[in-house]
């Protein structure tokens, strides 16, 4: 198996990883127990796999964290979205 398949792979998997969290928390509009903090401590540490990507142009580790960053601050953007609203009710 090529080599950079097997990263297009790998890389896929981790990028949908969080895909579960955010299609509950659409569905549900509950971010009770996420952690906004662990979102942005993830989100730094996949762009800077980025930066590494294009410094060692690794077009899988490129797209695969471009698409996990994309993920995970949709679900940031939703957490301070229904965050606000659940706060709004009590």
């Amino acid at each position: 198996m090529d080599v950079q398949i097997l990263g297009l792979i790998a890389g896929a998997l981790t990028a949908i990883a969080s895909m579960p969290q955010l299609i509950k928390v659409i569905k549900t509009k509950n971010v009770e127990d996420i952690s906004w903090l662990m979102l942005v401590i993830l989100i730094s540490g996949l762009s800077l796999w980025i930066w590494y990507g294009f410094e060692q142009n690794e077009l899988p580790i490129i797209l695969s964290n471009s698409f996990a960053v994309l993920i995970n601050t949709t679900l940031l953007i939703f957490y301070f979205i229904f965050r606000e609203k659940n706060d709004d009710l009590t």
